[in-house]
């Protein structure tokens, strides 16, 4: 039967053969998606949406939680100065689980693996960090992960008054703004949509209330 809704998805990576796509089995519509095969056809639609700011002098760091990691891998492949890039990454699966061998050979990665919940201050302490040294150099942060994930970058992005876009997670309907399903208010008191307005933002556009 056919899914009333499609499902968003971050593009990993654009080769000269198609795209490349990283997700996690959570539901009916990633369990179809798994049982894909070679010569099965799908409807597709995009890409939608912004992106992530390329500025290609300025330190940036990449915050990455958990399947946020995708897009950065085609971030990174595409980015004019990759030496200029650092990535921190958060996750809970073995490693084995993530492209990270093939981000590693383009830009320094550093990650840690949450296996209970007392890792989780150590990682905000390594987030905070980080971040405060990307602040001393007038770096960037670039974020995308779970909403909890986001909402402890948001802070820390306000505190230290480092420049940080966030890709924020929400579940989207129509893609183009329509059913008014992925509204989020913003911080001057504006509604826009995640879906065609973003998904990416300035943190300092964001009113944590999603």
């Amino acid at each position: 039967s056919e899914l009333t809704w499609a499902r968003p998805f971050s593009i990993s990576r654009v080769t000269p053969q198609g795209l490349v796509l990283f997700y996690q089995v959570v539901g009916r519509g990633t369990s179809r998606i798994a049982k894909l095969v070679s010569g099965d056809k799908v409807t597709i639609w995009g890409p939608l949406g912004t992106g992530f700011a390329v500025e290609p002098a300025r330190p940036t760091l990449l915050l990455a939680g958990g399947i946020g990691i995708a897009p950065f891998y085609g971030y990174a492949d595409r980015h004019p100065s990759p030496e200029h890039l650092s990535m921190l990454f958060g996750h809970r699966q073995i490693s084995d689980c993530y492209p990270m061998d093939s981000l590693s050979q383009i830009i320094d990665v550093e990650h840690f693996r949450e296996r209970t919940p007392a890792d989780i201050p150590v990682f905000q302490d390594m987030i905070r960090a980080r971040m405060k040294a990307c602040r001393s150099k007038d770096g960037l942060a670039l974020a995308c992960g779970p909403m909890p994930f986001l909402r402890m970058i948001w802070e820390y992005a306000l505190e230290i008054g480092l420049r940080t876009q966030l890709s924020l997670e929400q579940r989207m309907a129509c893609g183009v703004g329509a059913c008014l399903g992925c509204a989020i208010q913003m911080a001057d008191g504006t509604m826009k949509h995640v879906c065609k307005d973003g998904p990416v933002f300035d943190a300092e556009e964001v009113a944590w209330n999603v």
